[in-house]
């Protein structure tokens, strides 16, 4: 039985897998720097990421997360704090926030030349930060380091890339400071650093289980002092995220038994329900009836199922087609934010329709240009290039084109009066300006 049991325990033990701790230093070291064919990566996913929340593409998104080059600084200040390797915790600490700072202008650039500013849900859901992200952060994180540490790393690290989600947060701040909308900020930088926070102290962890080398000989003082360090970063960070967790919990609780209570009195006595709105926020209901009205008795009976559903703390609104202010007012409410809808919508198109219109001028431009080389070389084949652009002499003049033809050989003055004419002709301007180079 032992025996039985002591094999099963040994598919548990790593350290055949493990790989040599110099290499793993070496790749760790590898992972924190922030230049050249990295850096360029970040940007790159970033913008992709940006695009993917723009747009509301979840696998955009995803694909943004597993270019991302993030997890390497962030795995060498757990690794590096694990081993007292100080140099390299400062190395990782400056690359990671150099990191950061392009990774918020990347996006917030893109979003300030966006053309749509709509908050999706895939924004939304980056603002909200929970107990429950600090979680998928720490067992992304310890799989993220085992899969570091390992000769075997198969499809870890991607998967670790796209459940810890280090783009998204990010560039939804940029979001953020782009549009000055703060709360988009602060609540997406909050789970930013939930992320980094706790895949660190996950390599960290990590890191003293699989007993790496110890980089610099420290005191007993200078490492109570890390520890203590470690452990209130630790809890700064985390507290919020357990009453944001609290509050999630709460608000769930409460929209499931709003959901009990409309499916259960949703058709009543000359009535039937019209319309619905939960908000777990403030902890109300909204019931819109439809027919000849709901008496006072029937008001009465829907409160009290409210109770027995446990929903005492909630405030309940009941309207119905008697109730003809309030259901105006509900009606113009409505009316409002579809107009508003409206608007943006009509607003997106117009600048859509604006770029569109850009491009298509600009590669009308360009065709222009081949078209008449091809044409007047026919007759002069020593002319050899042809630009063409649109431009204003004077800014109270209209369009004059601009035409600049590159010779190779001697062209004589009457037959460059004779181009200069054909092409005023041929672009339609006889105010049109031609160059020979």
């Amino acid at each position: 039985m032992k025996n039985k049991i002591f094999r099963y325990l040994s598919y548990f033990n790593i350290a055949g897998e493990r790989e040599d701790f110099e290499t793993i230093h070496s790749e760790v070291e590898k992972g924190v720097v922030f230049k050249g064919t990295n850096l360029w990566v970040l940007i790159c996913a970033i913008l992709v990421a940006s695009v993917g929340l723009n747009m509301n593409s979840t696998a955009v998104i995803i694909g943004a997360m597993l270019i991302s080059p993030l997890m390497g600084p962030i795995n060498g200040m757990g690794y590096s704090l694990a081993t007292y390797d100080f140099l390299l915790f400062r190395k990782a600490i400056k690359n990671f926030t150099f990191a950061v700072v392009v990774s918020l202008i990347t996006s917030a650039f893109y979003f300030f030349i966006s053309p749509v500013n709509t908050a999706h849900s895939e924004l939304l859901a980056r603002t909200s930060p929970t107990i429950y992200d600090v979680f998928i952060a720490l067992f992304g994180g310890v799989a993220g380091m085992l899969a570091l540490s390992s000769k075997l790393k198969g499809n870890v690290i991607p998967g670790v890339a796209i459940a810890t989600a280090l783009m998204p947060p990010i560039c939804t701040a940029g979001y953020g400071l782009a549009t000055f909308q703060f709360s988009f900020f602060f609540g997406a930088l909050y789970l930013f650093t939930i992320n980094t926070v706790f895949i660190a102290v996950a390599a960290l962890f990590v890191s003293q289980v699989l007993k790496f080398p110890i980089r610099t000989i420290v005191d007993k003082e200078r490492a109570r002092r890390v520890n203590h360090y470690i452990t209130f970063i630790l809890l700064v960070t985390a507290i919020p995220s357990v009453y944001f967790g609290y509050k999630l919990v709460q608000n769930e609780d409460f929209a499931d038994k709003a959901r009990n209570l409309i499916a259960t009195v949703s058709v009543q006595e000359n009535s039937y329900l019209f319309d619905s709105n939960i908000n777990p926020s403030n902890k109300s209901i909204r019931l819109i009836y439809s027919g000849y009205g709901v008496s006072n008795q029937t008001k009465t009976d829907i409160k009290k199922t409210a109770l027995e559903l446990k929903l005492d703390t909630a405030k309940i609104e009941i309207l119905s087609g008697t109730d003809q202010s309030q259901l105006h007012s509900e009606t113009q409410r409505r009316l409002t934010e579809v107009e508003t809808l409206n608007n943006q919508l009509a607003s997106t198109g117009f600048s859509l329709r604006q770029t569109q219109n850009r491009l298509d001028s600009l590669e009308n431009i360009q065709n222009k240009g081949k078209e008449i080389l091809a044409e007047v070389r026919e007759f002069y084949p020593q002319i050899t290039k042809c630009s063409y652009s649109v431009t204003y002499i004077h800014p109270d003049t209209v369009k004059t084109p601009i035409v600049i033809f590159n010779v190779n050989r001697n062209l004589s003055p009457s037959d460059r009066d004779k181009v200069t004419n054909w092409t005023k002709s041929r672009v339609k301007n006889m105010n049109a300006k031609v160059y020979f180079d």
